[in-house]
């Protein structure tokens, strides 16, 4: 079972910028990837980004591309969400979440799960 902690969300401005952090604990495994994921209000959970503990190419959503970036501390078992030129539109819950699964951009794919933290942008 893994622990996930989210934190950094808070009130910006469009335009402006946040970082995200996930602290994980418990039993991680290597091979496993860490995702972001974000809820709006009225909508469904939808995937924003993902990184393996190992390395390689990251994974963004579409919208998010350009402007987060997706990062990892392995000493520290933390990933980060870099969000910069933040939009109205990115007013959601972020949650962190952890996979084993080759495919990493489905939210059914991922069984543990953060707490979430609010990232509200005004326009």
């Amino acid at each position: 079972q893994v622990q996930l902690v989210e934190s950094g969300g808070g009130l910006v401005q469009a335009g402006g910028s946040l970082r995200l952090s996930c602290a994980a604990s418990g039993r991680i495994f290597s091979n496993s990837a860490m995702g972001w994921f974000r809820q709006r209000p009225g909508k469904e959970r939808e995937f924003v980004a993902a990184i393996r503990w190992s390395g390689g190419v990251p994974y963004y959503a579409d919208s998010v591309k350009g402007r987060f970036t997706i990062s990892r501390d392995n000493a520290k078992n933390t990933v980060y969400l870099q969000m910069n030129s933040l939009k109205p539109e990115d007013t959601a819950v972020y949650y962190c979440a952890v996979t084993s699964a080759l495919v990493v951009v489905i939210t059914a794919n991922y069984d543990n799960w953060g707490q979430g933290t609010q990232v509200t942008v005004s326009s």
